[in-house]
């Protein structure tokens, strides 16, 4: 019975595989597009290529407003999508999908709850957002500009991508699903001093390799040191090397072996 449900996964994957396979010419631009995907190995690019036709199958993308979603956009977005879960595979993304994809940043309307019970409504700039059981939102304009963001460790999609990891136990709080109680605190224990260290940083004016916003929440800090582990990974090492040392063994992954900032 297991032999038999083996190949019928295997068989159900190399039809979808064959469904949406990605052409050469999308791939080569996918890369030439994102030079810290294209300093990769060949055998992880030709897993991260496996898993982006695995992707395409499974998510639904809606351009918002007329914005026509050609191949190489999606290819483009989800690739960067599967950087993350390039060692352990796209399960952790089955709980939404959609994809929803804007031309620009959107402004949503927000309120907040005091403690004084006073609701206070305000606007908030958005180039991305990940809601619990999705979709996800992207700005189409960041995501285009990958390659050339990276250079200041920006990264939209695996932003909101690690956001989607984080919410994997059903809460926002920057510790992903681990495997044991005792990963979890020792995940705790480093993500909290880096985090701490960070908002000094931030709150004293000082220059950050990580975007200030994750001084907001250590969710964000989670999401904004993805970013900067995937796209300026010898900068992270650099800067925050017991950080750095936490997300490579999560995500199974040590990008400053394979050059870049």
């Amino acid at each position: 019975m297991k032999a038999w449900l083996e190949r019928w996964r295997a068989h159900r994957e190399q039809r979808a595989l064959n469904r949406r396979a990605v052409p050469d010419a999308v791939w080569d631009l996918t890369l030439a597009r994102l030079p810290f995907l294209a300093r990769r190995p060949a055998a992880d690019l030709a897993e991260l290529r496996r898993l982006t036709s695995l992707f395409l199958d499974a998510k639904e993308f809606t351009g918002i407003a007329g914005l026509a979603i050609s191949d190489d956009m999606a290819v483009c977005i989800a690739a960067q999508a599967c950087l993350p879960v390039l060692r352990f595979g796209l399960a952790p993304y089955d709980s939404f999908v959609g994809i929803v994809v804007h031309a620009d940043e959107v402004v949503a309307p927000r309120s907040h709850v005091d403690e004084d019970g006073i609701v206070h409504e305000y606007h908030e700039v958005l180039t991305g957002e990940a809601m619990q059981g999705g979709p996800v939102m992207l700005s189409w304009r960041d995501v285009a500009e990958s390659g050339e963001s990276a250079d200041w460790g920006y990264n939209v999609v695996i932003h909101e991508f690690a956001h989607v990891l984080d919410m994997g136990d059903g809460e926002a709080d920057g510790v992903p699903p681990l495997g044991s109680s005792a990963e979890r605190e020792a995940w705790i224990t480093v993500i909290d001093a880096a985090y701490e260290q960070f908002c000094a940083q931030v709150e004293t004016g000082q220059d950050t390799l990580l975007d200030p916003y994750g001084a907001t929440g250590v969710d964000e800090f989670f999401a904004v040191a993805s970013e900067s582990f995937f796209v300026t990974p010898n900068d992270m090492r650099a800067e925050h090397p017991d950080l750095y040392g936490l997300l490579a063994r999560y995500f199974r992954q040590d990008p400053a072996a394979f050059g870049g900032v």
